[in-house]
């Protein structure tokens, strides 16, 4: 299983990059994820990327080697608590959820992915505030992927 990772989210992201996004690789390279161009990277070779100094919103993309990539069986679909319809894809190609949903307007929303990498499994976490715009964090989360050479 990926490592989880707690993070908090801020003020509204912008939506107006037409498709330009930065790649922002995990801290060992084999993994990616893309972002917007007004996020930044948290400090270098992390692995993350922040919107607003991790006030408004953070993206974290990890690698794990040598673990096997399989969809979520039901059972650890509960053990992690994710709701009824809020499990959007569980394939052979990516598992892609909605872990955390906003109470308020101070609360965060997060999504969580994972996707088979060249030798494991690539693992991605966005949190963002609901006044980021639930869209880019989905491009975010479903940009996952194994590293481009």
């Amino acid at each position: 299983m990926c490592k989880s990772v707690s993070l908090i989210a801020g003020k509204r992201s912008s939506t107006d990059y037409a498709g330009r996004l930065e790649i922002m690789k995990d801290s060992k390279g084999p993994c990616q994820i893309a972002v917007p161009p007004d996020w930044d990277p948290l400090s270098e070779n992390t692995g993350a990327a922040v919107f607003q100094d991790a006030t408004a919103a953070i993206a974290v993309v990890t690698s794990q080697a040598g673990q096997a990539f399989k969809p979520l069986p039901e059972t650890w679909q509960k053990l992690l608590g994710i709701r009824k319809g809020r499990l959007f894809e569980n394939t052979a190609r990516r598992i892609f959820y909605q872990d955390k949903i906003s109470k308020h307007s101070e609360d965060h929303n997060a999504n969580s992915a994972r996707v088979p990498g060249k030798a494991g499994t690539c693992c991605c976490h966005v949190v963002v505030l609901p006044r980021v715009p639930e869209e880019t964090a989905k491009k975010i989360t479903l940009s996952l992927g194994p590293a481009q050479e």
